[in-house]
């Protein structure tokens, strides 16, 4: 785990969005990445906060077990922020999940 900027009280919606978000991200890498280890990155900015949870397994999928929605839940968790989010192979092997939460819409 890595904290970039200065971390303080988010809006109790982005919060836990940002909480869930990491959840799903290292349960699909635990699940579909095969022996690998996990890097998670929380940046505080000031109209932000960014999520990145990236992994060096695997590059071909895990055969599915056929009921996980995770990347869909994830990208309606971000809509409701307005907020982005990215997510697939890395370059380099393994599978990344890029997130942007701007903290302002939050606070609509």
């Amino acid at each position: 785990l890595e904290v970039a900027g200065e971390p303080r009280a988010l809006p109790p919606g982005v919060d836990l969005t940002a909480y869930r978000i990491v959840q799903e991200a290292l349960t699909n890498a635990r699940r579909h990445a095969g022996p690998a280890h996990a890097h998670v990155v929380v940046r505080y900015g000031t109209e932000a906060l960014e999520l990145e949870v990236s992994d060096d397994g695997r590059t071909q999928p895990a055969p599915s077990d056929g009921d996980g929605h995770g990347l869909v839940g994830m990208r309606e968790r971000v809509a409701l922020y307005d907020g982005t989010l990215d997510a697939g192979p890395r370059p380099d092997g393994g599978y990344a999940v890029r997130v942007h939460l701007p903290v302002e819409a939050a606070s609509r």
